[in-house]
């Protein structure tokens, strides 16, 4: 009898392995993708095999021969891969005004992880008046004060991809303290880590943190560390845009390892890169600091863009402490003969904190890429240099004039600040993920007039096709592997970044052989090419380049989430 329930127990393994790997259920599935390059997001070596959907989770992956299905696509040759998920994007908006969310779809990305300093909650009724002008510019209204009322905004219009996001400390400094260069109180200090808590049981990842802009910049470290711990509570990591990237880029480190040490959380780097010419060749050293750190017990990691140059706001590039109490203060001490020469100052000779103009090397590495107002849509594509030289006017006080002209609103622009081998040594590193840091945006959106950097529609593919491909930088598995199981693990989306029965059906197939980015700097809205398909929770977004009616995307919620029913019963 022994022998016989062997044999028995060793075809039941035989006949597992010949069916794939199944889930629950049984019947035909929706979709059968056959004759792929599996690519499951572990790392491990590509195999040819079949993937199973039924309904919004993989249902089989394996050998699954004689299986029926609503659609069987043969993906012969093509790479079959979880959906990318996007570290650190800025959509969260963009998704309620252009629900296509076009340039994230068309690279693979599936879902896409927001909140950077800034986030969609906790809002106040000042807040939202602050945010009227653009409310009225691009046609959406913020109905939500909180995270449970924006997902539910965001499922009411749909989207064609994914959303989690962090609580940003910056909101809620802004919805307690304001703008001011203050410490909190102990009783606003306290409310401040309520919101945490609050937002952390809504299902936000945990506290995202961007200490190079104001009002974030004027934080001290222990407000962080109260404010991480209450993150942590509820399974929350640390996330930070440091305080400073360049010169001083030891000195924010520190600052990360120690709220990561005293609020025992897990931190993650944002954006990783060193700044400046001045830094340039110690990326290295970065890694090898972060390795220590980690060797020593902290739990620290990071998510990077493969470009030299990076995006943010024009008036980033003016110290922080002169946009204390926000733009109106900022204009008048602009106006301001005195303050602007100190200003002035400070901008090509920076002391105390990292410049983005004198990092990028002066007026020539500052490209303007977006305007508020369209009567100044015709700076977009120029340089400040060039705009101070067709002015006969000083860079840096063309720099000014642009930022009064556009009477308390964001003037987008890329500076040139990375080099190349660093950019290549960071993205060797096993534990650095993928980012865009931009919001989806489309040729023909609303966002189409405005000019891009060329991460927003080409960053998955650039990887993917130059550097692994191309420059044999690392495998492909190793590529894949960034984009998806990594980052899924790191921000506690247990149910993502796999191929593997019972996950959700978020997939991505690509063409390993076509496989590219086309937008430049000169050309930014170009998508990439070499993406045949594209599903988001079971559901085909993306068919050969081309999207779908559909947007089944969800607000997708963190390790802490508790339905409202149960909140306060612990």
């Amino acid at each position: 009898m022994g022998k016989v329930r062997l044999a028995f127990a060793a075809a039941a393994i035989i006949a597992a392995c010949g069916k794939g790997e199944t889930g629950n259920g049984s019947g035909a599935y929706d979709v059968i993708l056959k004759h792929g390059w599996v690519v499951d997001g572990s790392g491990n070596p590509r195999y040819r095999g079949d993937v199973a959907l039924r309904g919004d989770r993989i249902a089989a992956v394996g050998f699954l021969a004689g299986a029926q299905a609503r659609e069987t696509l043969d993906v012969a040759g093509l790479v079959v891969s979880p959906g990318f998920i996007d570290m650190m994007g800025q959509s969260e908006i963009n998704a309620l005004i252009d629900n296509r969310v076009f340039s994230k779809i068309t690279q693979g990305i599936t879902t896409e992880v927001t909140g950077e300093g800034g986030s969609v909650a906790p809002l106040t009724d000042q807040l939202v008046l602050d945010d009227s002008d653009a409310m009225k510019k691009w046609h959406y209204r913020e109905d939500w004060r909180d995270l449970d009322g924006y997902f539910a905004q965001l499922a009411k219009q749909g989207a064609a991809l994914n959303i989690a996001t962090f609580v940003g400390a910056t909101q809620v400094r802004l919805a307690v303290v304001g703008k001011a260069n203050r410490a909190p109180t102990a009783a606003e200090l306290e409310r401040m880590t309520a919101l945490v808590d609050t937002l952390m049981e809504q299902g936000a990842l945990g506290l995202w943190s961007a200490l190079e802009y104001a009002p974030a910049s004027y934080s001290k470290t222990d407000e962080l560390i109260a404010l991480a711990k209450a993150a942590r509570r509820h399974g929350g990591i640390y996330a930070s845009h440091m305080r400073n990237e360049g010169v001083r880029i030891d000195d924010a480190l520190n600052e990360l390892f120690q709220i990561a040490r005293d609020a025992e959380i897990p931190a993650e780097v944002s954006h990783l890169k060193v700044s400046g010419r001045k830094s340039w060749g110690q990326m290295p050293r970065i890694v090898a600091r972060i390795d220590s750190a980690r060797a020593a017990g902290l739990d620290v990691t990071a998510d990077q863009y493969p470009y030299t140059r990076a995006a943010t706001a024009l008036d980033a590039s003016i110290p922080s402490w002169a946009e204390s109490g926000g733009w109106d203060s900022l204009l008048a001490r602009l106006r301001d003969p005195a303050t602007r020469a100190r200003l002035h100052d400070e901008m090509v000779n920076p002391k105390a904190t990292e410049s983005f103009y004198y990092e990028a090397g002066g007026g020539d590495g500052v490209l303007i890429t977006g305007t508020f107002q369209d009567s100044l849509r015709y700076l977009q594509g120029k340089t400040v240099g060039e705009i101070a030289a067709q002015r006969h006017r000083d860079p840096v006080e063309t720099l000014f004039d642009i930022v009064l002209a556009e009477h308390g609103h964001r003037t987008d622009a890329v500076y040139a600040v990375m080099s190349e081998p660093d950019v290549q040594t960071a993205l060797k590193t096993w534990w650095v993920a993928v980012n865009t840091d931009f919001g989806g945006v489309a040729p023909d959106g609303p966002f189409g007039t405005q000019s891009a950097h060329p991460r927003a529609y080409g960053t998955f593919a650039r990887i993917l096709g130059h550097y692994a491909r191309d420059l044999k930088l690392f495998p492909l598995e190793f590529a894949v592997r960034k984009m998806t199981a990594l980052a899924a693990q790191r921000v506690g989306l247990s149910d993502r970044g796999l191929l593997k029965a019972g996950m959700a059906a978020d997939i991505t197939v690509f063409d390993p052989v076509t496989v590219a980015d086309k937008a430049t700097f000169e050309q930014p809205h170009q998508p990439s090419v070499g993406f045949a398909y594209v599903f988001v929770n079971g559901q085909k977004v993306l068919d050969h380049g081309r999207l779908t009616a559909a947007r089944p995307g969800r607000g997708l919620r963190g390790p802490g989430y508790v339905p409202p029913g149960a909140r306060g019963t612990k």
